[in-house]
């Protein structure tokens, strides 16, 4: 199996200098935010998070793709990092600190591209977690101080807790019923939404969490964390990986029929 630490090295260092810009602007009193075409918000502290990393993966690693959120995709090859500069951009112009930088290394093999490397830095929160391909997910100040993670052991529905985000895309794509018949017949749910349900599936404080509409910019990093903790993260079609549109996360034991109640149809 190939190496990818220095990868994973160098994701770190992204993140660093990420956290830095973003911090420079959260809450500041003159942040400049615009409207997509989307109709979400972007601020001049994701476009400059972008281009930061651009930059210096241009130096780092001039051969590789990159594809990211506000900037879309730029060269060619088997390696491409994805980025999502600020995940959680609705939280960061509000001055909540729960949003967070995505990075992550895929590379190229028989079935598409894979994530091999994956950071998600949460410097508002004061956490970051890590992961790169058969080397397990961690969590931590840095690579040098950090703790393994591992999803939990909960077996049953009832016993588990489910992280989720708005109810609106559920009730878009005729999944509602079946999403609150989840939440009924689960021990707790919380509405914690972006980045975070997949980290704490990852650490095995939450069970389950799902989706229903992402882009691969959301989900690359995320899923090889949940999947080196020892879980599982695939679309509400059952594909494995950040490929779907969506995304189903668990501790694994819970996912078939994690994907039994959301893809019920009334």
């Amino acid at each position: 199996m190939p190496d990818y630490h220095d990868d994973l090295r160098l994701a770190h260092v992204l993140a660093d200098a990420a956290d830095a810009a973003t911090m420079d602007r959260f809450k500041a009193l003159d942040l400049k935010v615009e409207t997509k075409p989307d109709m979400t918000p972007v601020s001049e502290a994701d476009k400059s998070a972008e281009e930061l990393i651009r930059g210096n993966l241009q130096r780092a690693r001039p051969r590789d793709a990159v594809l990211g959120e506000e900037y879309g995709i730029e060269g060619t090859g088997p390696r491409r990092w994805v980025i999502d500069p600020i995940d959680g951009t609705k939280n960061y112009v509000r001055g909540v600190p729960v949003w967070a930088t995505l990075i992550s290394l895929m590379v190229a093999g028989e079935g598409g591209y894979e994530p091999v490397v994956g950071v998600v830095s949460a410097p508002a929160l004061a956490r970051r977690w890590w992961a790169a391909k058969g080397a397990g997910a961690y969590s931590g100040r840095s690579l040098s101080s950090a703790t393994r993670l591992r999803v939990s052991k909960v077996s049953r529905i009832g016993d588990a807790s489910f992280a989720h985000a708005s109810l609106k895309g559920w009730e878009e794509q005729g999944r509602l019923d079946g999403f609150l018949d989840l939440t009924r017949a689960c021990w707790r749910t919380r509405g914690y939404g972006d980045f975070w349900p997949y980290m704490m599936v990852a650490e095995g404080s939450v069970d389950m969490c799902a989706e229903p509409e992402l882009s691969l910019w959301d989900m690359a990093a995320p899923s090889i964390i949940v999947q080196e903790a020892g879980g599982r993260f695939t679309g509400l079609d059952g594909r494995s990986g950040p490929h779907s549109g969506n995304a189903a996360a668990s501790n694994g034991v819970l996912h078939e029929e994690l994907l039994g109640y959301l893809n019920q149809r009334y």
